[in-house]
């Protein structure tokens, strides 16, 4: 068993660059949430969607994954769809919102300047995310949201990344049984350059919550 945390704490201070950037940006917007965001969700997911890290006006400003920028409009409108939440997501931590079998966290818990941790700061942030996938005993599926969560996954579980090559809808099966899919990220560059529709979000995520509770 892991004995680093599931989550980081919020004023962690392991990787400096970006403990910089967030008392920038709490000297800057003091209100903002500013620290490591938690995961968010079921604690029975079966289930676990892993982004990259929080955006600056995202999870960084609110302290919820996905929350408050442009790529939870879609992730969230999507697992209410899929029947994966309820409530109505108005982008606020405090709307209720809550999810259903499912859980979100991050492969880097801080945000990093222009949204680009560093490979030393992914593997610094790796430990979380190993213990968040073990503390999820009823977990059978992850989608992993880009490529970075995805050699993340990989790496969580002792696996290089020739072990599986990115790619949308890509999946991967895990020494421990379980399932690991892939997709591009739910970002505004992917959905407006249509490298990633409305459309193929959907399928892969239905797929995804299909392994999860088959």
């Amino acid at each position: 068993m892991s004995k680093t945390p599931p989550e980081a704490p919020k004023d962690c201070p392991l990787c400096p660059r970006l403990v910089a950037y967030r008392e920038d940006n709490a000297r800057a917007e003091p209100t903002w949430f500013n620290g490591a965001a938690p995961s968010f969700g079921d604690s029975k997911a079966r289930l676990l969607i892993v982004g990259l890290a929080p955006g600056r006006m995202g999870a960084n400003r609110t302290g919820r994954p996905f929350t408050g920028d442009y790529a939870g409009d879609l992730l969230y409108g999507t697992l209410k769809k899929l029947g994966l939440a309820e409530g109505e997501y108005r982008a606020d931590p405090k709307d209720g919102f809550t999810l259903k079998g499912a859980m979100i966290t991050n492969a880097v818990r801080c945000a990093p300047p222009e949204n680009k941790p560093t490979p030393a700061e992914i593997a610094t942030c790796r430990p979380f995310l190993s213990s968040r996938i073990e503390k999820l005993p009823t977990m059978r599926a992850m989608l992993a949201l880009g490529s970075i969560a995805h050699e993340s996954v990989l790496r969580a579980h002792g696996l290089k990344p020739t072990f599986s090559k990115f790619g949308h809808a890509v999946e991967t099966q895990l020494p421990d049984g379980r399932t690991l899919v892939s997709s591009y990220h739910c970002s505004r560059y992917n959905t407006q350059t249509r490298r990633l529709t409305t459309e193929m979000f959907e399928t892969v995520m239905a797929r995804a919550k299909d392994l999860a509770f088959q």
